[in-house]
């Protein structure tokens, strides 16, 4: 494997994906787009970047294991016993699989993350 097979992670480059929500997950306002760089041949390893307007989303449980490093703007992730954790522009954080609760973007936010998907290892 060479060069070639290495991949920029830029803000608005790869594959854009816009995931969908069980209905009533998301406020009104809850918008936003992933551009995947990159995934493994099975797609259990994934990331890029993403972005998103003010607004929040239930997730109940979270699909997959997160890293996120942010860009810009600001996100709350609060637990469904009311506990909180807010992280802006310079920080990164780990969601993992099976959280129970909201995500909110509380200003517009870009971040890189990388996802991995439950199953089997990545290839």
């Amino acid at each position: 494997m060479g060069v070639d097979q290495i991949r920029a992670i830029r803000m608005g480059e790869g594959d854009v994906v816009e995931p969908e929500w069980p209905e009533g997950d998301a406020s009104p306002t809850w918008s936003e787009k992933e551009y995947r760089s990159f995934a493994d041949a099975t797609g259990t390893l994934f990331g890029g970047t993403w972005e998103g307007a003010p607004g929040s989303l239930r997730m109940d449980p979270y699909p997959y294991d997160e890293v996120c490093v942010m860009l810009t703007g600001r996100v709350a992730l609060v637990d469904v016993d009311g506990g909180r954790r807010e992280f802006g522009a310079g920080e990164a954080f780990f969601v993992p699989r099976g959280f129970r609760g909201t995500w909110e973007t509380l200003e517009p936010s870009q971040k890189i993350f990388v996802g991995m998907q439950p199953g089997t290892e990545p290839a």
